[in-house]
Order: structure tokens, then sequence, then C-alpha cells
């Protein structure tokens, strides 16, 4: 094994799927690429990191809500694009042609061509760490889409796209809460 910078110590974990966070400050939406996401745990909560830096961070902190949607890999140069600018002074849904679909329960809206939009209300900000942490308060798939597979940011500009799905659920299934 040859070392890596401790610097790039990251890219060895970095979580994806890349996703798209939607926003709206009450006069506009917004969407930002945010590769940095986890699961909580078994209950639909979820969080991102991202902070000052982002346009769309002022609305998640005025609004206390967003949707996380689930772009697939036909979206890639979309999710580059979008990350790659502001919403400060671009119109992300027009440039990048992302259609605005309303949401049943937070303003800001899914995107209807991505695979799956959750929607969440923001239920605790970590600043130190530049985390926001999520609840989701409903859900949406597009389950007749024909390409499902995400993306996975490597952190150096380079993706890892989703191979086949393998299943164990019958091995874990005695391990898993009730419900799932």
């Amino acid at each position: 094994m040859r070392q890596l910078k401790l610097s790039k110590a990251f890219t060895l974990i970095e979580p994806g799927p890349a996703v798209f966070v939607t926003t709206n400050d009450g006069r506009k939406n917004n969407v930002m690429t945010i590769s940095w996401t986890m699961v909580l745990d078994f209950t639909p909560v979820f969080a991102i990191t991202t902070g000052e830096w982002n346009y769309s961070y002022a609305a998640l902190r005025k609004t206390r809500q967003c949707v996380i949607a689930i772009p697939t890999v036909d979206l890639l140069d979309r999710v580059v694009g979008v990350g790659m600018c502001s919403g400060a002074d671009t119109d992300k849904f027009s440039k990048f042609r992302l259609t605005a679909v309303s949401a049943k329960v937070v303003k800001a809206p899914l995107i209807a061509e991505c695979l799956g939009n959750i929607e969440c209300k923001v239920t605790d900000i970590v600043s130190r760490h530049n985390i926001v942490v999520l609840e989701a308060v409903a859900a949406h798939i597009d389950a007749a889409r024909k390409e499902k597979r995400t993306v996975h940011a490597v952190g150096d500009g380079t993706f890892i796209v989703d191979g086949r799905k393998l299943d164990r659920g019958k091995m874990m299934a005695s391990k898993l809460p009730a419900g799932l």
C-alpha cells in the first residue's frame, strides 16, 4: 500500500449518493448539489452537510424545510452543473432544465426528473460541523423510471455509479426493526 494524504482520506468513504437539495425562500425556488449526506437511523431522519457558503443555506435556516431529490446517472452532468454555480445569480431550474413540482407538505419543490424526492423539515443545525438534521415528512418515487442507478461523488471530481443490487434481505430479516 502507498500512503494517502490525510487530507484525501475522505475519498475512501465519501458516502453519496450525490443528491439535489431544493429550497424555497418565500420568493423563489433554488437547488444545490450535495454529496455529503447520511441516514441517521431506521426512522426517516437524514443529515446533510452545508453552510453559509451555499446560497440555499439561508433559505434552509429561514424556512427550516427542503426536499432531497435523488438523481440518477443520466442526470450526472446536471448534478455537476448545479453544483458549480450559485442560485444567487442563476436560475438553476431553468439553466439545467429541471422541472419543479409542488410538494405535498413543504414549500420547496420536488424535481420531476429525479428517481425519488423526500420532503423534509429541519430539526437541528449543528453549526460546529455544518450538519443540518432533517426529518422526512413525505416521500415520492417514480417507480416507472427506467434508470435507477445513482451516482456517488468520490470527492476528487470523479463519481462511482451504483452497480447491480445484491439481495441479502432473508439473511438479515430477523435483524431488521419491525416495519422495514
